[in-house]
């Protein structure tokens, strides 16, 4: 298939994780609020979500668009991007020694019925020290990451355990998945 295909996000992690699949791609920005609803679990927020802004950049456009949201919980709640240090650091603190649960969604649409998948990985994270949470923060900016922390980078020293099905889908888009709908959608993938 030859069909244009957009990504439904500006982020970084997300652009180099699709262009793994070998197809080409234009990027453009969804105009979605990210508020949770009240009492939206963590992984409907991040199906909601994901469909929203795959639907959002679809609109007016003749296009394939993928969406994705991830959202972090901890004991049922949502965890946020921390957006700066002292959140950071707080977001870790509080994951220290626990489970994590990471949910992913993606949505693939041309405008019409939105394909929709979602992946749970969950991270077990060792008990940490506040030396070196802070020097963890400090080295690697994790602001924009849910969960404070980068598992591609040296984020990965943080945990005892990744439990996937998907080890990409921690990073923010789940390429088994995304794969796969691309391929119910009629685009043919190596």
């Amino acid at each position: 298939m030859s069909a244009r295909l957009v990504l439904a996000s500006t982020s970084p992690y997300r652009r180099e994780l699709l262009a793994r699949l070998g197809v080409a791609f234009d990027m453009a920005r969804p105009d979605v609020d990210e508020t949770p609803a009240p009492g939206e679990s963590p992984a409907d927020l991040a199906r909601r979500l994901a469909i929203a802004k795959a639907t959002a950049v679809a609109a007016g456009r003749v296009a394939w668009v993928i969406g994705s949201d991830q959202v972090a919980s901890l004991d049922g709640q949502p965890l946020g991007k921390p957006g700066n240090r002292e959140r950071a650091i707080g977001q870790l603190q509080a994951m220290s020694g626990r489970a994590v649960a990471f949910h992913t969604g993606v949505c693939v649409t041309n405008g019409d019925q939105p394909r929709f998948a979602l992946d749970t990985t969950v991270v077990r994270f060792r008990t940490l020290e506040a030396g070196e949470i802070a020097r963890y923060v400090d080295r690697e900016l994790p602001f924009d990451c849910a969960g404070s922390f980068k598992s591609e980078g040296l984020g990965i020293t943080l945990f005892e355990a990744i439990e996937t099905r998907d080890p990409t889908a921690l990073v923010g888009l789940p390429l088994i998945e995304t794969a796969r709908l691309l391929r119910d959608a009629g685009f043919t993938l190596p």
